[in-house]
């Protein structure tokens, strides 16, 4: 699964972006919103994670960018903005969900499963071609029924 993290504050980021890593996630980063625009705009992401709180462009606008251009990859805000006016308004940008800083990372990572369980109809089905099969959802690859890459070689 690919993610995209938009988060300009680099602790966070780099724990968000190791630990989605560990748990064999692809993670893209951008460090501001207009780069994260452009970046969602041009690559399939299976999910979004948005920081509110940005240079150039704010959250709420990247989302709603995103959401006029019929965009339907779930994204999910992360903020610390945490009054309920703040959740009402990320989730009327078009926002699929709204955590709050500081979060748990197991919290975070139950998030973008629920995520990807929504989405998953829209998610790449599985591969074939002749005895050659993948599997984008279990990161498997196989041929003649032999696994050929580990879930780690092909996050790489």
């Amino acid at each position: 699964m690919r993610i995209l993290l938009v988060e300009d504050d680099s602790s966070v980021s780099g724990f968000i972006v190791k630990g989605l890593r560990e748990e064999r996630y692809a993670v893209d980063l951008a460090t501001d919103g207009e780069t994260g625009l452009s970046m969602a705009e041009v690559t399939p992401y299976d999910v979004i994670i948005l920081d509110v709180m940005l240079p150039k462009m704010n959250g709420f606008d990247v989302c709603r960018r995103l959401r006029a251009k019929r965009q339907t990859t779930p994204i999910l805000l992360l903020t610390a903005r945490d009054a309920v006016e703040d959740r009402v308004a990320g989730l009327d940008t078009g926002a699929d969900d709204y955590l709050t800083k500081p979060f748990a990372f197991a919290e975070l990572l139950a998030r973008i499963r629920a995520l990807l369980r929504r989405g998953s109809a829209q998610s790449t089905p599985h591969m074939k071609i002749a005895d050659l099969e993948l599997d984008p959802i279990s990161h498997r690859v196989w041929r003649a029924g032999q696994d050929v890459l580990t879930n780690k070689e092909y996050s790489s």
